[in-house]
């Protein structure tokens, strides 16, 4: 294209755009192939190209999900055998639970054993269970007098029943009918499990809880 055909640019027919120079036709190809170019990239290509990225993003997403689960199957045997074992040690831990009827039984045990270590017991009271999901905690208050070598004997002798009694919030004085004579006051508590209407009726029921609702 020519100074003479760049002279010429504002005398072109628009109507009659075959009779115009050959350099001006290839410009006006070249306007319209660049903006159907830009047009299609803006209304298609962008578009599709965020729907890759999203889809790029998942597919990282759903490769960290399948290695996660993946491993999991590759271990489910280990967790099979795992939770075989909770469960039996679980139910040796649950037999150690008296029932509702072998309670009393359990605190003539433990009264036994203080009285076989040489404990005089002033006083043996046992309070109000607390329901505590699927077992019931029994505390008993307890007040004795005897020696240090006797309290020993009363808390191996305790730990060593079938059944499970622990002792709590000792407090230990001087002062008896001997130099060596002390008195122990220390909450025992055991432990037995709930029977299965006793868990239903421990329950707080829907019913109780929609009528609790404040009126407005």
């Amino acid at each position: 294209m020519n100074l003479s055909d760049l002279s010429n640019i504002n005398n072109l027919d628009p109507s009659n755009i075959g009779s115009w120079p050959l350099a001006a036709r290839a410009i006006v190809i070249l306007l319209l192939c660049g903006t159907i170019l830009f047009a299609g990239y803006y209304f298609d290509t962008s578009d599709q190209l965020q729907i890759l990225e999203k889809a790029q993003a998942k597919e990282t997403t759903l490769k960290k999900t399948f290695e996660t689960k993946q491993a999991k199957a590759k271990n489910l045997d280990a967790y099979k055998a795992q939770m075989v074992e909770m469960e039996r040690s679980f139910g040796a831990l649950l037999q150690q639970l008296p029932g509702k009827t072998e309670v009393p039984g359990l605190l003539d045990d433990i009264s036994r054993v203080g009285i076989q270590s040489g404990l005089v017991f002033q006083y043996f009271k046992p309070e109000a269970e607390t329901v505590k999901g699927f077992y019931a905690e029994l505390p008993i208050q307890i007040r004795v007098t005897g020696n240090y070598h006797q309290f020993g004997n009363f808390v191996s002798g305790t730990a060593a029943l079938p059944r499970i009694v622990t002792l709590h919030d000792f407090a230990i004085t001087k002062g008896g009918k001997s130099a060596s004579e002390m008195t122990m006051v220390a909450t025992a508590k055991t432990y037995r499990y709930l029977e299965k209407s006793e868990i239903k009726s421990s329950k707080p029921s829907k019913k109780g809880k929609k009528g609790k609702k404040r009126k407005r």
